[in-house]
């Protein structure tokens, strides 16, 4: 095996809300020791309320895309992590290690959801996002990535 180390992928079918969050957080809780990324099997644009909540912080998402998983190279890739909750999430086909975080979508299609209720949903994926991409970096999985 390389001693390249392999990335972080985050899945969820859109990416578009939890998986660019769970990348933003990434680059911040990681930095550089490990390298994330993220994608969708139907991917769509980033969703303004993430990129709003992330800002709040300090991290940017406005730079950030949209991408399909058949754009990810599997050989770059140590673990995926699959988002989605009551959604089918995407197959990814490698030899990675897989885990799977059942975070209920925040975004809807409902215009009437007030907007203070669209933020306190993104906020609540985005946070729980954040808490266990801690714990994972503090029970040490990051260095079976290598």
């Amino acid at each position: 095996m390389s001693n390249e180390l392999k990335s972080i992928l985050f899945l969820c079918v859109a990416n578009s809300a939890r998986s660019q969050m769970a990348e933003g957080l990434g680059r911040m809780i990681f930095g550089d020791r490990v390298p994330v990324q993220s994608a969708g099997s139907e991917p769509s644009v980033v969703n303004p309320y993430a990129i709003e909540v992330m800002r709040e912080l300090g991290v940017d998402l406005t730079t950030h895309r949209s991408k399909s998983v058949h754009t990810v190279d599997p050989a770059a890739v140590g673990t995926v992590i699959t988002l989605c909750a009551e959604e089918v999430c995407p197959v990814f086909l490698g030899e990675a290690r897989r885990l799977h975080w059942p975070i209920p979508d925040p975004a809807s299609k409902d215009p009437s959801i007030p907007r203070e209720e669209m933020l306190r949903r993104f906020r609540a994926a985005r946070d729980t996002i954040r808490g266990m991409l801690e714990r994972f970096a503090r029970e040490g999985l990051v260095k079976s990535l290598r």
